[in-house]
């Protein structure tokens, strides 16, 4: 049985005592002592609880094929990304996404992304890179996949974004905010029906959310998993009816539409376990 050990691995390579996990998990440390040593399992309850606190998953920890433990936040290197997206820019004559990539770059310097230690830039460029990934070389769309946050998180006008006026109004599009007086929900209610009046910023928005689906299980608390289903479970089956009305995104849409479904029914089935 090789839990204790993936269990051990994982707590060492986050610098974490057994007295620290103990803690965390509410346990006594002679208990998290007895798991690693397979002395004893421990309950399905917990396992669920120390692939949270262990940033990992349960499968990750419980592999018995495993002879190295080896847990990866981010699937893709950051320079290789910056390498396809920008050669396959150039290939394809995509000017905007080439400064798009460099401004990006730029103005999430030094940002990470929520509770982890991963550069922000690698968000965005994941979400050009999957874009690319499925045939989608319009320049619009991916310089907007690049330039998503960077109104919303950077403190950067629209009008700074150095790109056409087409993406700029994309952005702005994909840019949450909350006018005085409006409640939480208004505003993301009144964001979602911004973005449902283009269909490619309903189709950069759903890409987005697959790469933020991949990192909920890090990125958020409980609650903050049920409220990321329950809105996705709410607006994003609209999105994807946009989008497939397109032509030119037919495949798109039904990939994604796959990819979230899939990310929601796993969670979902996980959460319940619980």
């Amino acid at each position: 049985m090789k839990l204790g050990r993936n269990i051990r691995l994982r707590r060492e390579e986050m610098n974490m005592t057994q007295e620290e996990l103990a803690e965390k998990m509410n346990v006594s440390f002679q208990a998290v002592s007895a798991w690693e040593r397979d002395v004893y399992l421990p309950e399905t309850e917990n396992l669920f609880r120390l692939s949270e606190i262990l940033r990992t998953t349960a499968d990750a920890l419980a592999d018995e094929q495993r002879t190295q433990f080896q847990y990866q936040k981010t699937v893709f290197d950051p320079e290789r990304m910056k390498t396809y997206i920008k050669t396959t820019a150039r290939a394809h004559g995509m000017t905007d996404t080439l400064k798009a990539m460099d401004f990006a770059s730029e103005k999430h310097a030094g940002m990470t992304r929520k509770n982890s230690d991963i550069p922000y830039i690698y968000h965005p460029m994941t979400v050009a890179c999957h874009a690319l990934a499925m045939g989608l070389y319009e320049d619009d769309i991916a310089a907007a996949c690049l330039l998503h946050d960077t109104v919303e998180d950077c403190g950067v006008r629209p009008e700074e974004l150095p790109v056409n006026k087409r993406v700029q109004n994309l952005v702005v599009l994909l840019t949450k905010n909350r006018k005085p007086m409006e409640s939480r929900e208004q505003a993301i209610q009144r964001y979602y029906e911004a973005i449902q009046s283009d269909p490619a910023a309903c189709l950069v928005k759903c890409i987005d959310r697959c790469n933020n689906l991949t990192t909920m299980s890090w990125g958020f608390d409980r609650s903050g998993k049920l409220h990321y289903i329950e809105e996705t479970e709410q607006y994003y089956p609209t999105l994807l009816r946009i989008i497939k009305k397109e032509p030119r995104f037919f495949s798109a849409a039904w990939l994604l539409k796959y990819q979230i479904e899939s990310m929601l029914d796993i969670y979902k089935h996980l959460m319940e376990q619980r």
